[in-house]
């Protein structure tokens, strides 16, 4: 038996998510499809983490127990021939059968891009939320650096939160303004890259953070709110869910000291250690 860890990109627009569901198509049913296409197996994938309906992934990483002898380098071709045009696998490795892609993970990062210029992006508008009234950028930078640190963040939570605990740790928040495709003398803004870095995330956790940075952009609440509404750990204190399709699980990384989980995935250019 072997255990193959794949690296994964995908467009969420078309799928309920990542993860298997009863009703409507995902990203692991297309994937486990391809699989057993190719190897005739019956296999269950094991992902990083789950992403929500219409949200997307450039470095998604699943691992999974198969007993085909095909050559690592060739999983990635071979898979790909069989997936739909909105998924590609691009990295793929054979790893210890310890690894496990989420339990082995410890950091995640996560992209939300907003387009704040005057009109679309037609090409990009299925991975941009478009914002085109103008927002305080500064503001909003400023209330996110509250949120780096270990917290309850029980306000930036789903209500449906199922999870013991809220408590989680944000390594690094980033704004990031890419001005490039703004026309001069008009009201454009750029996009709005927020990056967030953490060791795990809650469900809706970073959509609500945008939606509450919107809220400081437009005026509504101030960067210095973002303290109490921690503390008040209280959903109904932070801002709306941002729409899912401007959200992209960008990076996941791995402990380079777990050794037995990592020391062959560690060599691939794709999988990122710290």
């Amino acid at each position: 038996m072997r255990n193959l860890c794949m690296k994964v990109s995908y467009d969420g627009t078309d799928y309920c998510g990542f993860q298997t569901q009863p009703d409507g198509s995902t990203v692991q049913d297309a994937l486990e499809k391809a699989i057993k296409l190719l190897t005739g197996e019956e296999v269950k994938i094991h992902a990083s983490g789950r992403t929500d309906a219409g949200v997307h992934a450039r470095g998604q990483v699943f691992n999974f127990i198969t007993s085909s002898d095909i050559p690592v380098e060739r999983w990635c071709i071979a898979l790909n021939s069989r997936l739909p045009q909105d998924i590609i696998v691009w990295e793929a490795a054979e790893v210890p059968l310890e690894f496990h892609s989420r339990r082995s993970a410890k950091r995640k990062t996560y992209r939300y891009t907003i387009n704040a210029n005057q009109f679309p992006d037609l090409f990009q508008r299925r991975t941009q939320f478009h914002h085109p009234v103008k927002l305080d950028i500064a503001a909003m930078a400023e209330g996110l650096k509250h949120l780096i640190g270990t917290h309850d963040f029980t306000s930036f939570a789903s209500r449906h939160s199922t999870k013991p605990s809220h408590i989680r740790t944000l390594y690094e928040a980033e704004l990031v303004v890419d001005d490039s495709m703004c026309r001069p003398g008009t009201r454009d803004q750029g996009l709005i890259h927020i990056y967030v870095t953490g060791s795990g995330f809650l469900q809706h956790m970073v959509r609500i953070i945008v939606g509450t940075l919107l809220e400081i952009g437009k005026g509504r609440k101030k960067p210095g709110d973002m303290p109490a509404i921690l503390e008040a750990k209280d959903r109904s204190k932070a801002g709306p869910t941002a729409v899912a399709k401007g959200l992209i699980l960008w990076n996941v990384e791995y402990e380079a000291a777990d050794e037995n989980n990592l020391k062959s995935a560690c060599d691939l250019p794709g999988f990122t250690v710290k």
